[in-house]
């Protein structure tokens, strides 16, 4: 993996990132970042990438998630939670 040295604007950028992405930034802060966005392919593949997480996440988070019942019983017998089930199957 090559190094990277980030500038000053870099390290301005990075410590604002996630106030950028949820929205909660100034006006004038998100337009320096935006174009230091321009500049600056390796903060676009940060962010970028940030942003693809966030939105994964928040997929995820907003679906329900049934597993199989041979997948659940695998789950819970690797991580001996033998007593969490046998409640779950009495609820």
């Amino acid at each position: 993996m090559k190094n990277h040295n980030h500038a000053p604007s870099c390290k301005q950028m990075l410590g604002n990132l996630s106030e950028f992405i949820d929205g909660d930034l100034q006006a004038e802060l998100c337009s320096e970042i935006e174009e230091h966005l321009k500049n600056c392919k390796n903060c676009r593949i940060v962010v970028d990438t940030l942003k693809k997480t966030v939105e994964l996440y928040e997929k995820c988070a907003s679906e329900e998630t049934n597993l199989p019942n041979d997948v659940r019983e695998r789950l819970f017998k690797k991580l001996a939670l033998d007593d969490l089930k046998k409640h779950q199957e009495s609820s």
